[in-house]
């Protein structure tokens, strides 16, 4: 199933995405990522991100009305397709099935039960 398969940024953006359900632009996955990961985000690794699922059908865009607290400029809004919901639950599953492949002591160690 290679053609599902997400990066790790790229899983972690379109989680972003998902959920905001149907108001993701740039700044507010930037900033769910952040804020949720304590992480820091560049907008162009970003959008790099964007365009590269974008490219691959797991997400598609359209702007939005332009604002005068913007100059004029439409956000753009990113959306998940049906493509990119198969990769999100292909790396789901795929992750699912590696913790469960894990010996149950080695779990609990990880997880600092006895």
């Amino acid at each position: 199933m290679k053609k599902f398969q997400l990066g790790e940024f790229e899983e972690i953006v379109i989680l972003a995405i998902a959920i905001h359900n149907g108001t993701a632009y740039s700044v507010s996955i930037k900033d769910e990522i952040e804020s949720r990961l304590a992480r820091t985000v560049s907008l162009g690794a970003l959008h790099a991100a964007l365009k590269r699922m974008e490219e691959k059908g797991y997400l598609k865009s359209y702007s939005g009305d332009s604002s005068d607290e913007r100059a004029g400029r439409p956000k753009r809004y990113f959306e998940i397709t049906a493509l990119g919901k198969k990769a999100m639950v292909h790396a789901k599953e795929t992750r699912d099935g590696m913790w469960k492949a894990i010996p149950k002591p080695t779990v609990n160690a990880l997880a600092g039960t006895p």
